[in-house]
């Protein structure tokens, strides 16, 4: 992986070890937002490729580099969802259960969620980027709202009303695929 011998190659600040601890939590939050393999695979080589090429190779990781990579995942995965909108990507069922799934659930109704799961992907991506995100770390990560706030430097009640917001946006985008009228 490019990513990887890039981090060998670079001086300074230990970003092999930190490749090492985070990649896999970076490849779950980019494949939770994204719901392909290959995708996550592109957004964890996007993240550490941008950590290398910083100026002077100080990444911006000294409080917290599992918050900044998760950060940083989510919101390269959600610019991969919003550019190829058109495309299709794997099905999450295929590769992992990440969100919740009844497995006594009939292969009809499976199919309706994976479209539903996809729909709401697709809704996301209209989004602003931090309503994207807080929903993102809330629904796909199962972050608390305080820990997300935490994360974001923001309060809490800030971040109850963006997800607030984005969950009717969510209800009005997708209402009418699910045969809810708006």
């Amino acid at each position: 992986m490019a990513a990887a011998r890039a981090i060998q190659d670079s001086p300074g600040v230990d970003l092999e070890r930190i490749f090492r601890e985070h990649q896999q939590r970076v490849l779950r939050a980019a494949y939770r937002v994204t719901g392909s393999a290959e995708d996550a695979q592109d957004v964890l080589q996007t993240v550490f490729m941008r950590l290398v090429r910083r100026e002077g190779g100080a990444p911006p990781l000294s409080d917290s580099p599992a918050s900044y990579l998760h950060r940083a995942a989510v919101n390269a995965a959600l610019d991969i969802v919003r550019s190829r909108q058109s495309a299709r990507s794997t099905p999450l069922a295929d590769v992992e259960s990440t969100i919740a799934e009844q497995p006594t659930l009939s292969p009809e109704r499976r199919q309706g969620a994976a479209e539903i799961r996809e729909q709401i992907r697709l809704a996301l991506a209209t989004m602003s980027a931090k309503a994207a995100e807080v929903f993102a770390l809330r629904y796909f990560e199962g972050y608390g709202n305080h820990e997300i706030a935490k994360m974001l430097g923001t309060s809490r009640s800030t971040i109850n009303v963006i997800l607030h917001r984005t969950r009717q946006k969510l209800r009005d985008a997708i209402g009418p695929y699910v045969g809810e009228e708006s």
